[in-house]
């Protein structure tokens, strides 16, 4: 019995030895068949909206690295395509043209050694007057809210294309590789409304009429929309009295048109219509479904106009 224990305690060590020494074994694995792609790392999203407010200043711009087997040098050419996107409500999405249309081309002459890496790297700039011109529109045709979708299209010196339609998710999303080929640009409107304002109230549903302050306040989650002090700019106090308290209304800022959203501590939704707006004063209206309402006229701040709001 002793010795029947002995033998099995070799055997049970030999497996342990065997099976800890399968790392170190070589895999035949055919290294020299295997095939090599390449990509497009993003470096630097130096600029990825245009500002509907400036399309003439507006463009997208990248630094890119081009990785594959010989560190960048198997790439020939770079197409920069784009395509224009918006969004019809009831309807859905109407791109102009269809098909993408390039743009621009960038050269492997564009590639230059870099500092940080062995990789070779190219910085690059398409102007919005370019992409607009490229899909056939007119700057006077393009919205806040639109996309202009770019792709890039990697063709190497074998021959082969690589883009958004070839890359797979790990390559096009995963930090590391940072490849996706495509780019969406938004025409982006700017809005800084936040602040406190100085307002005379010229009407109100109990007839009376008086001066105050308002406070907006930017809402970090959603650009464009502002937290205000007092839905009813006073007009509870000085109707009932009552208090603002917990109401929780909006004035969102849409490419300078405003509207208005959310509702008071009883429930109540809002709205608002601009009357006019002046560098000076912003005059408009508002009515909540219970059936109270008011007309502000809100005073800009020393130094801040108010933009042409509607």
């Amino acid at each position: 019995m002793k010795m029947l224990r002995y033998s099995f305690g070799l055997l049970a060590s030999a497996l342990i030895f065997l099976s800890s020494c399968r790392d170190f074994v070589e895999p035949n694995v055919p290294y020299k068949d295997f095939d090599t792609g390449a990509y497009l790392r993003t470096i630097a999203r130096t600029s990825t909206s245009f500002n509907f407010f400036n399309l003439a200043n507006s463009k997208f711009a990248l630094t890119l690295e081009a990785v594959d087997i010989e560190d960048g040098k198997t790439v020939q050419t770079v197409e920069i395509r784009v395509r224009h996107r918006r969004l019809i409500p009831g309807v859905g999405l109407r791109y102009t043209p269809q098909n993408d249309v390039l743009v621009k081309t960038l050269q492997a002459s564009d590639f230059k050694p870099n500092s940080d890496s062995r990789f070779l790297r190219t910085s690059f700039e398409v102007t919005a007057a370019e992409a607009i011109a490229a899909v056939g529109l007119t700057q006077a045709q393009i919205q806040g809210g639109d996309v202009f979708e770019f792709r890039l299209v990697l063709n190497d010196k074998f021959g082969r294309t690589f883009s958004s339609n070839n890359v797979t998710t790990n390559v096009a999303g995963a930090p590391f590789y940072a490849s996706p080929f495509q780019y969406p640009v938004s025409v982006v409107c700017p809005s800084d409304l936040a602040g406190t304002y100085q307002f005379d109230a010229l009407e109100t549903f109990c007839g009376k009429t008086f001066s105050g302050s308002t406070t907006w306040t930017a809402v970090a989650a959603s650009p464009g929309s502002y937290t205000v002090s007092d839905g009813t700019f006073g007009a509870w106090q000085a109707c009932y009295p009552d208090t603002w308290g917990s109401g929780n209304v909006r004035i969102n800022d849409a490419c300078n048109r405003l509207t208005m959203s959310g509702t008071d501590k009883y429930g109540d939704s809002y709205s608002m219509t601009v009357k006019s707006s002046t560098p000076q004063v912003l005059t408009f209206e508002w009515v909540n479904t219970y059936g109270e309402f008011g007309t502000v006229a809100v005073k800009s701040n020393a130094g801040k106009p108010w933009p042409n709001l509607r």
